[in-house]
This record gives structure tokens, sequence and C-alpha cells, in this order.
């Protein structure tokens, strides 16, 4: 039997949902909000939802954003002819960190993985032949996660996308294997970036 009361048991089940917090973490936290002052709480969660209401995705790249087109698409001193293709949203919050590319984004939205039931057709790569049938892009970079679905998956878009004067590049494996960009720190991103090679 739970010493806690239930509405505490219920807000620590329901952090302990957010990634990166585990079931301490997430009991801190409940214990922590329903101490303090109702109006700091009531301000937290008004904070929430209003970030999930207005917050969407880039309807040219997939960015996380406020106003489709995003800032970043939108950015004049972007090298147009540079797309940097990633899983997430996230991962561009990553690579921007770096500081050392100046390119555009493309978010795939997942990557290729049969056992998990994503398929090709489950992800944005129709938008990224489209974007490249209008936009100027000469070069592609796969910065994918260095596990088997990624490598997968970056293979695949290197033969699909291939075309005459279109350069697809990856970058460097200068990341963990079997993890994702939001472990890898910005020296090891912006190396990893600048050491990209192309793709067979």
């Amino acid at each position: 039997m739970s010493v806690l009361p239930e509405p505490v048991t219920a807000l620590t089940a329901a952090l302990s949902q957010l990634p990166g917090i585990g079931p301490r973490s997430a009991e801190r936290l409940a214990l922590h909000l329903v101490q303090t002052e109702p109006g700091t709480v009531h301000q937290l969660t008004q904070a929430m939802l209003r970030a999930r209401e207005r917050i969407s995705f880039c309807t040219v790249c997939g960015a996380l954003t406020e106003h489709s087109p995003c800032p970043i698409c939108m950015e004049p001193r972007r090298d147009p002819a540079l797309v940097c293709v990633v899983e997430r949203a996230v991962d561009i919050l990553s690579l921007e960190k770096s500081g050392t590319y100046h390119g555009k984004y493309h978010v795939l939205g997942g990557k290729i993985s049969p056992l998990d039931g994503v398929e090709p057709e489950d992800l944005r790569i129709d938008a990224l032949e489209d974007r490249l049938s209008r936009e100027p892009i000469s070069e592609l970079v796969i910065a994918l996660g260095t596990d088997v679905e990624g490598d997968a998956t970056g293979f695949y878009l290197a033969k699909r996308l291939s075309r005459p004067g279109l350069k697809i590049s990856r970058i460097a494996h200068g990341l963990p294997a079997g993890t994702g960009l939001e472990f890898a720190d910005e020296l090891t991103l912006s190396r990893a970036l600048e050491g990209r090679r192309e793709m067979p």
C-alpha cells in the first residue's frame, strides 16, 4: 500500500511517461509540484498547454515551429543547395548547437524499420523528392543515427534519391554506435558534419 495520496501517485505515473524521467525523478517532481504555490503550478500548466497548441511541424522541412514555413526555411543566409536529412525534428536542435551547419533541413519522421512496421512510405521521403524537383538542392547530407535502422535508411535514401548533379553524403561516424543525435555533444556533431563523405 502506497503512503502517498492517490493524486500524487497518479501525477508520478504521468510524469514517469516523459522521456528521461525515471520513477524516482517522477516522484520527486510530483512531490515538488504539490507543495508549490498554486499560481506557479497554474503558470506551468498554461505554458505547457500553450506550447502544445501553438507548436506544429513546418510544412516544408518538418521542423518544430510556431509559424510555417519555419524561420530556418525562411532564412536567406542559409545555403539552399545543402539539405541535411534527419530522423526527428529534435535532431535539428542538436545540429544547430554545433554551429557548423548553415544549410537547410528535412525531417523524415522516423527511420525504416520493418520489425516495427515502419516502411519507406511511412516517412517523408515523397516530400523530400518533391523538394528536390522544386529547390536548387545539390547536396543531401544524411544525418541519421549509427544503428542498423539508421544505416539501412541512409543506404535506401542514397539509392532512391540518386540523380545527376546531386551529391549524397553522410556525416562521419564520430557518433557513438547505436545512439541518436541527442546524445552527442556539440564538438562531436561539428566534426561529424565536417567529415561527411559521399555515399556510393
